[in-house]
């Protein structure tokens, strides 16, 4: 049970205090009677030496509080007899258990005494552990730090200060304050200002060395002044190719005239000739400076003839020529550039020689075109440089042809003759946005399979890697109009190279219907990508599209795409002669017509119904109609060849009936193609087998004497032969009706369509 809350009470009252005593009374006894904190009171009164009436306060509220507590102990004296009692019984509870626990303690004690012990054991263990994989930390820290400190040793020994500073910083910024040995600590912080001062040292020593080599100086104005030439080469190639339409082709002639590129160089200010000027000063002092000018002269010649920097040896002349005071003369310049040009002439012709590879000869004529445009500037003339490359132009173009061809062959023998999958569209874009071979503006869905194989974008990329280095050597070699070259030697590299490649293709690795429908599905994609050719060549070379489309000629690659379609066309035929054995099964001399043709044709249809669904995914429809007009003219060819060969004997009308019937069924598989083709050349398809529909209309005609009729023949039957009709009619006339037959049957009457047949046969053979 609770106590009830005690109510609050004012506090006794006071008298005989002055006022503030007797507010501190109060305000110490409502705080008392009401249990509020007692501290603040209490430091007051032993802060003012009067603990006296906070005491009595306090006795007060106890006396108070007394008769409460005995009120409370009464109310609740029997509860608390009873409590006393429970507690009684509890105790006993409680000694009992604690008799239990104690067994269950000794028992405990003694079976967890030796699990303790090798808890201790283990513990003791994972502490020794830890230890020690401190200990590993660091030595291997340690180790770390003493390795790479022993690498910048070895830096530093072979001269390589870059390296050995790297290893020092890496120590200095990363291991330095993790390292636990203070002795090491102490050696590394020590040797790092050492080895910097070190390198610092050895690499001013070098630099004064190379300050002092007048060859160096010359070597690096050379290539400063060929990288110029060559980076505004690169920028003018970069807006030309941006102008779809260029008027003319920078050259040579043109790059050196204004300058404009480089009258903003720094060359002058890239090396210093105070030295050379101040001797010569000197010597004119002593008035000796005729001879120190020959003395000069003679030195730079023989510098000349050893060194291989050309342009930064003259760049210093020039310098020198016009600064220099008359240090050197204009006609001395000339005479060792004349020097310079005929030794680079006769080294050029050596090289050109010998060389067989045709990037050596792109890259020697680049660093000779750049050299002419660098030097030109400052009125060198370059001219018989050019020429010696213009000699070595058809050199080149040879030896590039037949890189290709190695090229080509081994992209040839590569291919799988599958359909090129293209998973992300950079692949799109690098093998059929590049050479422009897409059908449509519209990106298709990834993954995209192409109608073509790899041997198309393979072949591409040699044929414009070939177009780019024949643009390359032909321009800034001072010739203007060079498009006429580059399409010639491309014509080569089409009609003889690539068109020679894919016939060896077509002949010898192209066995099976899929490997020759792809290689002519990548021929009509090649008709494409030499469009690409042309119009790339010309934009390279400055010459307007419009100049270039009234050069073009015939596709270079007919050979190849001729023979790829009549290998197609080949491999189809033996298909179909397989399925024409079947044409041995027929009954020729049956009286009764087959509802749904005979079995070969229906065979046949089948299989050229999947071979229309499986090529219309990759040939084009010009080319799926050339293919299959040429199978359809087989196939006639076939029935007819079976009607007038020794396998048929005899024919029976209901025989043609069923011919008529395979005929149908192949107009019937024409007409579905005009998904594909348009009306009128469907119909023109039928033209293939026009021959055996006319002999199965003359067959089933009333009157086949009127094949004899030179104007119905023209209209109805002309493209029968006389033999053949003759033959065929002679296998199907009724043999009780022939001239013999009729000494059987005198009083029997012959039947008339038989009897034209006769007329007909006879009039033939007269004729042959």
């Amino acid at each position: 049970m609770q106590s009830p809350k005690p109510r609050r009470k004012a506090g006794p009252t006071t008298n005989g205090l002055d006022s503030a005593e007797k507010l501190d009374e109060l305000l110490i006894s409502s705080a008392i009677c009401n249990g509020e904190d007692l501290g603040p009171f209490v430091r007051k009164t032993f802060g003012t030496g009067k603990p006296e009436t906070l005491l009595h306060h306090l006795k007060l509220f106890s006396r108070s509080k007394e008769s409460e507590i005995e009120e409370v102990c009464k109310a609740h004296y029997q509860d608390f007899i009873h409590a006393v009692n429970d507690l009684k019984s509890l105790l006993s509870d409680v000694e009992s258990l604690k008799s239990a626990l104690s067994d269950s303690n000794s028992k405990l004690q003694s079976v967890a005494a030796p699990l303790l012990s090798s808890l201790d054991s283990l513990v003791e263990a994972g502490t020794v552990s830890k230890n020690v994989d401190l200990a590993i930390g660091a030595v291997k820290h340690c180790v770390r730090v003493a390795e790479i400190a022993s690498r910048a040793n070895r830096h530093l020994q072979g001269g390589r200060f870059y390296m050995a500073l790297k290893c020092v910083e890496l120590i200095e910024s990363e291991l330095l304050e993790k390292t636990p040995s203070s002795t090491l600590k102490r050696m590394i912080e020590k040797r790092i200002p050492e080895i910097r001062g070190y390198v610092k040292r050895r690499v001013s020593k070098e630099l004064g060395d190379w300050l002092v080599e007048i060859r160096v100086v010359c070597r690096n104005l050379g290539q400063l002044a060929i990288g110029e030439a060559s980076s505004s080469r690169q920028r003018e190639e970069e807006v030309r190719i941006k102008q779809k339409e260029a008027e003319c082709v920078y050259t040579l002639n043109e790059e050196d005239i204004d300058g404009d590129e480089y009258e903003s160089s720094d060359d002058d200010d890239a090396f210093d000739l105070t030295p050379l000027y101040r001797a010569y000063h000197i010597h004119q002092t002593l008035s000796l400076q005729d001879s120190f000018k020959q003395y000069y002269f003679d030195n730079r010649e023989l510098q000349l003839k050893s060194d291989s920097e050309i342009a930064g040896f003259f760049i210093v002349e020039d310098r020198v020529l016009r600064t220099g005071g008359g240090l050197i003369s204009k006609v001395e310049v000339e005479f060792l550039w004349d020097l310079a040009v005929t030794n680079m002439c006769a080294v050029l012709e050596d090289q050109f020689s010998r060389m067989q590879t045709a990037n050596h000869l792109l890259l020697i004529k680049d660093y000779v075109s750049l050299l002419g445009v660098s030097l030109r500037r400052y009125g060198y003339t370059v001219d018989p440089l050019l020429e010696v490359l213009s000699k070595h132009r058809d050199k080149y173009h040879e030896l590039l042809l037949s890189d290709c061809r190695k090229q080509m062959a081994e992209a040839l023998s590569a291919d799988k003759f599958e359909q090129m999958l293209m998973k992300k569209e950079y692949e799109y874009s690098m093998n059929v946005l590049s050479f422009q071979l897409q059908t449509s503006d519209i990106v298709p869905a990834f993954p995209y399979i192409a109608p073509f194989s790899t041997t198309v974008p393979d072949c591409c990329r040699i044929v414009r890697s070939f177009i780019e280095d024949s643009v390359s050597f032909m321009s800034h070699g001072g010739q203007l109009d060079f498009y006429d070259v580059v399409k010639k030697y491309l014509d080569r590299l089409l009609g003889e190279v690539l068109d020679e490649a894919l016939l060896k293709l077509i002949s010898s690795s192209v066995h099976v219907v899929s490997q020759a429908m792809q290689v002519a599905a990548n021929m009509s994609v090649f008709e494409r990508a030499c469009d690409f050719f042309f119009r790339h060549a010309a934009q390279l070379s400055g010459v307007p599209l419009r100049m270039a489309e009234r050069g073009r000629r015939h596709f270079p690659l007919t050979k190849s795409q001729n023979a790829a379609e009549e290998t197609l066309s080949g491999l189809l035929k033996k298909k179909i002669d397989g399925f024409m054995i079947l044409v041995e099964n027929v009954n020729w001399t049956s009286d009764d017509v087959p509802q749904g043709g005979n079995e070969y044709m229906n065979e046949v249809i089948n299989y050229l119904e999947t071979l229309v669904s499986t090529a219309q995914q990759i040939l084009p429809a010009k080319v799926l109609k050339r293919v299959l007009r040429d199978v359809l003219a087989h196939i006639s060819e076939r029935i007819i060849g079976t009607l007038c060969g020794d396998l048929v004997k005899r024919l029976s009308m209901a025989a043609i009936k069923g011919l008529d019937v395979d005929i149908q069924l192949l107009d019937s598989f024409t007409e579905q193609l005009t998904s594909l083709l348009t009306e009128k050349e469907a119909n023109e398809m039928k033209t293939a087998f026009v021959e055996i529909r006319q002999m199965i209309n003359l067959l089933l005609s009333s009157h086949p004497e009127k094949f004899l009729n030179p104007v119905i023949r023209e209209r109805s039957y002309h493209a029968l032969d006389n033999r053949k009709v003759a033959t065929v009619s002679e296998k199907l006339r009724d043999p009780s009706d022939s001239i013999f037959g009729t000494f059987g049957a005198r009083g029997s009457r012959q039947n008339p369509k038989n009897k034209s047949l006769d007329t007909l046969i006879k009039r033939l053979r007269d004729v042959s």
